[in-house]
């Protein structure tokens, strides 16, 4: 089903409010930074960035009159520092700021800055965003219940990420899975299955195939792969269940067919219960902060009434849970959603527990 007609036209961007600006005060998302995103919108002038083949990617490079080229190096630079170091500029004389990128698809239109160090020509990337409640939401929730921690910061209506790095999910998919082993495909067959679950779960959506990358790792004599979501704009917003689970997107039709093709039914069961399990485990030793953003997040608003009407309908059709269709906010149904995962994974616990104990003579 292609993603045009799960999901709708335009997400509207909503603001942080007031206790989620606090939280994240408290736990130092929140800085001072030397500039904005407004600030990176007044360029001169753009060109086209093209792929190795040719392509347009959808990213223009920018470039900035001479009169303000330098103060913006150096807030880029000033922000790099904060981001990766001590925030101090005695690592100025050693960084480059080599482009600044600009994406007018999708919601967010981020910029994306390349540094360089010039002693050895080491780079990487960090992007500024305008900041979102939801796109916050979704970074916090991807730091606490996936396998992977996010740095990012926040200052009024800006957004600093850290670069995810990674092979995007429709080159990986056009490009080198074909020369995957089947032994490898197996394993992404499994890591795809636990990465529809996890999305589910944590109700992040739209994780079309250019919306995630794909991470090797060698292990020992072989490469196992990871799958790790980089766009989280689609947080808790959508009504419709499927848009929360990656299956359903035509652009992962390819990696639905691998996981059918490559396991078993009760394979596919077991991987779900697995990362179940997992998430389950990351929500109860994430302890009072998790609790605290869920609670703020259950009185924001980042979403419309009818998405919130349809989606409690859609998870108590498949919970059979009847408190998710007295939901009035995303933020209860998320908070549900959580709490159900939780209390079936101690609820499995402690009747394994308590078998043990019957069969102890």
């Amino acid at each position: 089903m292609s993603g045009e007609r799960l999901m709708s036209k335009k997400k509207p961007a909503y603001p942080v409010s007031p206790k989620l600006d606090s939280y994240l005060d408290q736990y130092n998302r929140k800085i001072e930074i030397p500039i904005f995103y407004e600030d990176l919108l007044r360029f001169a002038g753009s060109v086209v960035v093209y792929d190795d083949d040719g392509n347009d990617t959808l990213w223009v490079r920018v470039y900035y009159s001479d009169s303000e080229r330098l103060e913006i190096d150096q807030s880029l630079k000033q922000v790099y520092s904060i981001l990766h170091s001590d925030g101090s500029d005695r690592i100025f004389q050693y960084l480059n700021i080599d482009a600044v990128d600009y994406c007018t698809f999708g919601n967010s239109k981020p910029f994306r800055i390349k540094v360089r160090n010039i002693l050895n020509d080491n780079f990487l990337y960090f992007y500024i965003k305008k900041t979102d409640a939801s796109r916050i939401y979704g970074l916090e929730l991807e730091h606490m219940l996936s396998p992977y921690h996010l740095n990012f910061l926040v200052h009024r209506d800006t957004l600093i990420e850290e670069h995810i790095a990674g092979i995007p999910g429709d080159v990986f998919i056009k490009d080198m899975l074909p020369n995957c082993t089947e032994s490898e495909k197996a394993q992404l067959a499994k890591e795809f299955v636990k990465f529809n679950e996890r999305c589910m779960i944590r109700l992040l959506g739209d994780m079309r195939s250019y919306n995630y990358v794909i991470v090797p790792m060698h292990d020992f004599d072989h490469v196992i792969y990871k799958i790790r979501a980089i766009d989280f704009d689609q947080q808790s917003f959508e009504g419709n269940l499927k848009v929360y689970r990656p299956q359903f997107f035509k652009e992962n039709y390819i990696m639905v067919q691998m996981v059918q093709n490559k396991l078993q039914n009760d394979s596919v069961d077991q991987y779900k219960i697995e990362e179940r399990s997992i998430v389950a485990k990351r929500i109860i030793s994430s302890g009072d902060r998790i609790n605290r953003l869920v609670n703020i997040c259950k009185a924001d608003n980042i979403s419309l009434p009818e998405n919130i009407e349809l989606l409690s309908r859609q998870i108590y059709e498949l919970t059979l849970d009847v408190n998710f269709k007295k939901c009035k906010t995303m933020g209860q149904l998320l908070d549900l959603a959580l709490d159900f995962v939780k209390r079936n994974y101690q609820d499995v616990s402690m009747k394994q527990i308590i078998e043990k104990k019957i069969k102890i003579p």
